[in-house]
């Protein structure tokens, strides 16, 4: 048990895919600057990664690797990434129209991110058993989820304060802000030796 929750901590914040390993960071730019786009990019994430990370350490390891077909393996994964997402876009669309209106524009954008793709392949080079690919999935989409709410509340108050400079208004700033929570993340790296 001790294991799991060290492998949570470490998914979500001592090795956050996006601040430490930056993988994921166009929506850190693009779906921040409001609240509840943040939200609902982040719950769509979550359950991307859970279930595609979970589907790719199933394929991997019961057709790819008895197959010796390892070497489609980055194929074969985008190609499930991006089933999945049109499969949840369909479920979502008949059976809960409001969440489908609400992640609507998020669910595609989800093929397209590296971090889905990125937890995937990690569970794989770190040799997971299938509940630590799932425990590391579900922590590391939650970590991203929480780096993109906490980005939103941090833009949202920079917005309101007035204070930043034209120069550094929007990206740069961004980038600025992200560089500076990767730090407060990065802290938290001795502790884990």
């Amino acid at each position: 048990m001790q294991d799991y929750l060290l492998l949570i901590i470490a998914a979500m914040f001592v090795n956050n895919i996006v601040l430490i390993l930056f993988l994921g960071n166009c929506p850190l730019v693009g779906v921040t600057s409001s609240m509840e786009s943040a939200f609902g990019m982040g719950a769509a994430v979550v359950f991307v990664t859970t279930l595609a990370g979970t589907a790719c350490w199933i394929v991997q390891r019961f057709a790819l690797e008895p197959l010796a077909l390892e070497y489609l393996q980055t194929l074969v994964f985008i190609l499930i990434i991006a089933s999945l997402v049109q499969f949840v876009e369909i479920v979502l669309q008949k059976v809960a129209p409001p969440l489908y209106r609400t992640l609507g524009i998020f669910l595609p954008l989800i093929t397209t991110n590296c971090m889905v793709f990125g937890a995937a392949i990690l569970s794989i080079k770190h040799d997971y058993t299938f509940l630590q690919t799932l425990v590391f999935c579900l922590a590391a989409a939650v970590g991203f989820a929480l780096v993109l709410v906490f980005m939103a509340g941090l833009r949202e108050r920079m917005e309101v304060s007035g204070r930043i400079p034209a120069a550094l208004q929007g990206v740069p700033i961004t980038m600025i802000t992200a560089g500076m929570m990767g730090l407060s993340f990065a802290g938290l790296l001795g502790m884990a030796h």
